[in-house]
């Protein structure tokens, strides 16, 4: 079985790197014969720290379907280069604090102080480029933008997700998730643990999901399990499925 993994509060907390018995729970996981599967909001960039060396030769979804990471390539898809206009445009006119990400490469201009952003390029292995200096960008973050703005981008065609406790608008390609990610990566049947509402369409077309935490998308998911035992729970879905 694949068993897919979001990382930001399902298996990593307050962005650190993933902590051992997680990581130990994972690797009891692979020797019963699953595969695992990261798929996030980060970027691959921004994934791979996380990681142990151990596990970053797994396949990975980045920014929410908009990369895929595959034997140490990656594949991005941009957002159309009209949108990408309008985006620059937007941010400038309204002086929106904002993270568009590249390829690899990013542009930011939020607040130092802010929780995510320590978790930008840590390894510093990127350039931070003004917006309009990047080849092009995959999905963008707004960070507190007023009601007209979040109005106004939700008549475009693109994908949004708004995190209403980090007060940020995730912005990507139209139709793009998880499931997109998963889908040309050809994965089909899988069991998923996740923790918000990007995580919802994975949810719902898993074999089996796990909601870590008290989220609402929990009601979408088959179970839900508290933050200090997900690695307990994901021994035991090892065990359950190792035969199936």
């Amino acid at each position: 079985m694949i068993f897919v993994f979001d990382l930001d509060g399902t298996i990593c907390f307050q962005g650190a790197p993933l902590e051992k018995h997680i990581v130990n729970a994972l690797h009891k996981v692979q020797a019963q014969g699953h595969e695992i599967i990261f798929a996030s909001a980060r970027p691959i960039r921004d994934m791979l720290p996380v990681l142990p060396e151990s596990l970053q030769d797994c396949r990975m979804i980045g920014s929410n379907g908009a990369f895929t990471y595959v034997d140490g390539l990656v594949e991005v898809e941009f957002l159309h280069a009209s949108i990408q206009s309008q985006i620059t445009k937007l941010v400038e006119e309204h002086q929106l604090a904002y993270l568009a990400d590249s390829d690899w490469d990013y542009a930011y201009t939020g607040s130092v102080e802010h929780p995510m952003y320590k978790g930008i390029d840590s390894e510093k292995k990127a350039k931070k480029r003004r917006i309009h200096e990047l080849t092009g960008f995959s999905k963008v973050l707004l960070f507190d933008p007023p009601k007209n703005v979040i109005e106004h981008v939700k008549t475009w065609p693109v994908t949004t997700f708004e995190y209403a406790e980090e007060k940020i608008l995730d912005i990507c390609s139209p139709n793009l998730n998880k499931i997109k990610g998963l889908e040309r990566l050809g994965v089909k049947q899988y069991i998923a643990f996740g923790n918000d509402v990007n995580d919802r369409l994975m949810f719902e077309q898993a074999t089996h999901s796990v909601c870590v935490g008290m989220h609402s998308v929990g009601e979408v998911a088959t179970e839900r399990v508290a933050q200090q035992d997900v690695h307990l729970k994901i021994m035991e879905l090892g065990q359950v499925w190792q035969n199936q």
